[in-house]
């Protein structure tokens, strides 16, 4: 970013996993973040809140992208790997490319990498928090199933926020990749948000 001549600090706009690595950041270098806005983030204390594992990948899964056999997964169950949408939302062009993108990339060998070291990254940032000051506004997904024991994902993010001074969840009908759908809708709020939360905290 330096290098191509843009200033800090910066709006951090993780999704999915993402959100752990702007957890680190932010913790590790809060002079040069000034704002988190996260989709659906997957957030280092989530494994603890809801007890549950690491997800975890094989490595044999790295042959799947030169082999053909991602593509051939791919054929035979497309709805996996194309944007959960109605029909018409996207053209024959762009899921033809999200069809080629995701047989090749899918199971790289830098993916694989990720997810093994997934466990490690988030025992380092487990006991982090997101900094009181710096505003925070997380977009979720309204999901239909009764929470377990209480604890659903908007209680997470609720309870992951609590300590914010400036901070917004957003709950949205939709899937884990809400921007695929819900463009429109979020840009309204990035921009309420920007104007009203990031941009007064800056003048103070």
């Amino acid at each position: 970013m330096q290098k191509a001549n843009i200033k800090g600090p910066y709006i951090l706009m993780p999704h999915s996993i993402s959100g752990v690595y702007s957890m680190y950041y932010a913790n590790k270098y809060p002079s040069e973040v000034k704002a988190i806005i996260g989709i659906d983030p997957t957030l280092p204390k989530a494994l603890e809140y809801f007890k549950e594992d690491t997800p975890n990948i094989p490595g044999l899964m790295s042959v799947l992208a030169p082999s053909g056999l991602a593509r051939l997964a791919l054929l035979t169950n497309p709805n996996q790997y194309l944007p959960l949408a109605e029909e018409g939302t996207y053209t024959a062009k762009n899921l033809k490319m999200t069809k080629a993108i995701s047989s090749w990339k899918g199971y790289n060998k830098t993916v694989i990498n990720e997810a093994k070291e997934l466990n490690n990254n988030i025992n380092k940032t487990v006991e982090m928090t997101f900094p009181s000051k710096m505003p925070v506004l997380i977009f979720t997904r309204k999901i239909d199933k009764e929470p377990k024991e209480g604890k659903s994902n908007i209680t997470f993010y609720q309870n992951q926020l609590s300590h914010v001074s400036s901070q917004k969840l957003v709950v949205l009908q939709g899937y884990h990749y809400l921007h695929w759908t819900k463009y429109r809708e979020m840009s309204k709020y990035v921009n309420d948000f920007i104007n009203t939360s990031i941009n007064s905290s800056i003048k103070k």
